[in-house]
């Protein structure tokens, strides 16, 4: 029985309008969000991490109008996890991960 679980959820703005392009008869959004962490330090001052999410999203079922999806905007993500790897122009092996969302929704400010 396979036990594995690959869930994300992510609650942030978006960095930058998505990028929306046609794929034969479907449509591909592409944006990055960031979330926010707050955290004491050693010496307990509070410190602010930002982490950066890259987030693909193909129309259906639990996507909005990606034309929506603008820099500011809060959204709420649902998605797995995806490893790509590509080959870059000087011949080295590279790995990225994005989201690879289920669902999208605007969040109200």
């Amino acid at each position: 029985m396979d036990r594995s679980l690959n869930r994300i959820e992510l609650r942030g703005n978006v960095g930058q309008d998505a990028r929306i392009n046609k794929v034969g008869e479907n449509t591909v959004a592409r944006f990055n969000v960031a979330t926010n962490e707050t955290y004491k330090d050693r010496s307990g001052n509070l410190k602010e991490e930002t982490t950066w999410h890259t987030v693909t999203a193909w129309n259906g079922k639990g996507m909005p109008d990606f034309a929506r999806i603008k820099k500011g905007v809060c959204v709420y993500v649902l998605g797995r996890l995806r490893q790509n790897r590509y080959t870059n122009a000087e011949g080295e092996e590279k790995v990225f991960y994005e989201v690879l969302a289920s669902r999208v929704s605007l969040e109200e400010p």
